[in-house]
């Protein structure tokens, strides 16, 4: 109910405001009203010429005085006159007896106040009422509680008690647990910190690629100190209006200070944190002022005041220097991808209240999907749940979840789209030499998919993961990875003669490693030399800048050695396809009867040469069937060899 009352207080102003309108409109109205003033000569001729349609007399207060008003017959609905006449018995008579002759209405008013009272109310109450609400009005938009008029107070939203979150809802993330823990324990006591003269971090920079869950982390701070958690994002505080920011840091840091202790938490503060004075066309007046006052502020307020800010960015490199000095954010945490147990943690949070066949495995889902974030993983589960309800299933299958998995990677199939023979042999051709080199190469990504289904941009991939998760990668590794990226062209040209243009993707995600490998890794004849660094603009795009520590002749022999990697890569890609050439047919062909290939069946293909049919296998393992078959054989074959 309180709510309710709060929001029909916001709507007062709008309702005073009409009323104000109203009035308006009536007094405007009643300002069109003519009044015509006569002598009591001009009313015997008006009564005489039989042009008067009604009088009303009224006895003047004070006595000695008739008021009469009244209307003429050429008179409009707004015009009327008024005469002040002598209060006698002959102007009585002479106005009934024109009334007698005329037939036109008399009126009296015995109650001579009526008039006067009349007049007040018609002429001062509406002034009055419309000094009220105009005072009123005012008073309300001063005071800040109208929405349209609070450019200066802060966006920060404070979460109730019924959204905030705990360390058991944050799966992973262990080691940034440990980090902000003992942020938990000042704002829980921070006497205990003030007694050995600790001073606690003002500032806490989470650091960390996009839905990794930097913003459930801060909530889950604020849930496990019990204290108020205010939200903000740092674009809410750039206004079109010179000064309107900095005036929103500063109610922002109020209110913080009214709530104490509390957490303010920053999200993207790279909108409002960038470096000041850069670009080419120098800085923003409005954001500059406002990180000013951040920085002020975070200066300003005391260290025991038990206030602590927690922003989040993917961009640090673009935040201003003072921003990340000691004293205001004093501590970073890079909160990267979750690894595989951390990815099954996850998967498990965002698995509560789902249905699922005791066959899917959590433990399995997250082998197959590395470099997936929080929300990547919450997004694969929720789109299984979906498709499940689509096929008017009661259970999410494995089945659900290999196609959520495809759709989150390179959105839905196209199963509408039209797809020729020949167009299908060569997709079929380039995703099993990209499956060949993965299989024969030692340090090349284990293949776990191959399909010919078009997504997306792609008319099929070969999902290839790495054998296990780390973070280094080693020079052969590199040469087998392009290897295998550029497989399916070399299929092409072997066994079909014809190149298309499925392989430009391939093509420059391994020319990108290619050059890396020369520029920045130091894996090439020109030797452990770096020639290129990224040095990504704050205003100019990431790529739009980049370090060249080299003259043109090392271009050159960097193009060479790049061109080099690449030839070598594509004439091992050219023996190993040649080779394995019976495998490469094999696969194409499962491929164009299947469609789709599974890890499991590409091993069976691999091993076996053929792919068993679930439904045959059952055929086969039913006892009763196995000796009917051999019974049928044996006297087919005596039967031919005696008519022989």
């Amino acid at each position: 109910m309180k709510k309710k009352q709060n929001n029909l207080k916001n709507y007062y102003p709008y309702i005073i405001l009409g009323i104000i309108m109203v009035v308006t409109f009536i007094l405007f109205n009643m300002s069109q009203y003519k009044v015509n003033k006569f002598t009591y000569d001009e009313l015997v001729s008006k009564m005489s010429k039989d042009e008067i349609k009604e009088i009303t007399v009224t006895p003047k207060s004070g006595g000695g005085v008739y008021y009469i008003e009244g209307k003429l017959k050429s008179y409009s609905k707004t015009e009327s006159f008024k005469v002040n006449v002598p209060l006698s018995e002959t102007v009585i008579a002479k106005i009934l007896k024109y009334s007698d002759e005329n037939n036109f209405k008399v009126n009296t008013n015995s109650n001579p106040e009526n008039s006067s009272i009349v007049t007040i109310l018609a002429n001062v109450v509406p002034l009055l009422l419309l000094v009220g609400a105009m005072i009123f009005l005012f008073t309300r938009l001063s005071s800040g509680n109208n929405k349209s008029m609070d450019f200066g107070r802060s966006r920060a939203k404070l979460y109730a008690d019924e959204k905030k979150a705990k360390f058991i809802d944050v799966a992973g993330l262990k080691e940034e647990k440990e980090e902000v823990k003992e942020l938990i324990d000042f704002l829980k006591n921070p006497k205990k910190f003030q007694k050995l003269g600790a001073r606690i971090p003002k500032g806490v920079l989470l650091v960390g690629p996009p839905g990794t869950g930097k913003t459930l982390l801060a909530r889950a701070v604020a849930g496990e100190a019990d204290v108020p958690f205010f939200y903000i994002s740092g674009s809410d505080f750039v206004e079109l209006f010179v000064g309107v920011g900095a005036s929103r840091v500063r109610d922002m840091f109020k209110q913080a200070k009214h709530s104490a202790p509390c957490l303010i938490f920053i999200d993207e503060i790279d909108a409002v944190g960038r470096q000041r004075g850069t670009g080419l066309g120098g800085g923003h007046d409005e954001r500059e002022q406002t990180l000013n006052q951040l920085l002020a502020e975070m200066d300003g307020f005391g260290a025991n005041e038990g206030i602590i800010i927690i922003a989040a960015t993917n961009r640090p490199d673009v935040l201003d220097p003072a921003l990340l000095r000691p004293g205001r954010f004093d501590r970073q945490v890079m909160v990267n991808l979750p690894d595989v147990h951390e990815r099954e943690e996850i998967l498990g949070v965002h698995a509560r209240g789902k249905i699922f066949e005791k066959s899917v495995n959590l433990k399995n889902i997250s082998k197959r999907t590395p470099g997936f974030s929080g929300a990547d993983l919450e997004n694969l589960l929720n789109e299984a749940a979906l498709l499940a309800v689509r096929r008017n299933k009661n259970e999410i299958s494995m089945s659900e979840i290999d196609e959520a998995t495809d759709r989150v990677l390179l959105g839905p199939a196209k199963v509408s789209r039209k797809v020729t023979d020949c167009e299908k042999y060569l997709v079929s051709i380039h995703e099993a030499g990209h499956a060949v080199i993965g299989l024969k190469l030692e340090n090349a990504n284990v293949v776990h998919k191959i399909t010919i289904i078009p997504r997306g941009m792609a008319g099929g991939y070969t999902m290839m993961l790495p054998k296990e998760e780390k973070g280094i990668t080693t020079k052969n590794e590199l040469l087998d990875m392009i290897t295998g990226l550029l497989g399916g062209r070399v299929a092409e040209e072997l066994f079909i003669g014809e190149v298309s243009t499925g392989a430009s993707d391939d093509f420059g995600r391994a020319t990108k490693i290619a050059r890396s490998m020369v520029t920045e890794y130091g894996m090439s004849d020109l030797g452990p030399i770096q020639f290129e660094a990224k040095s990504e603009g704050v205003f100019l795009g990431r790529d739009y800048v980049k370090s060249k520590n080299f003259s043109d002749q090392v271009a050159l022999e960097i193009d060479k050695e790049t061109r080099k990697i690449i030839d070598s890569c594509h004439t091992t890609a050219k023996k190993v396809l040649k080779e394995n050439e019976k495998l490469v047919k094999l696969i194409s062909d499962a491929l164009i009867e299947r469609e789709t290939l599974t890890k499991e069946e590409i091993d069976e293909l691999v091993e076996t040469g053929t792919i068993k049919d679930p439904e045959e296998e059952k055929v086969d393992t039913k006892p009763e069937e196995k000796p009917k078959k051999r019974v049928v054989r044996k006297p087919r074959k005596t039967k031919e060899k005696k008519e022989e």
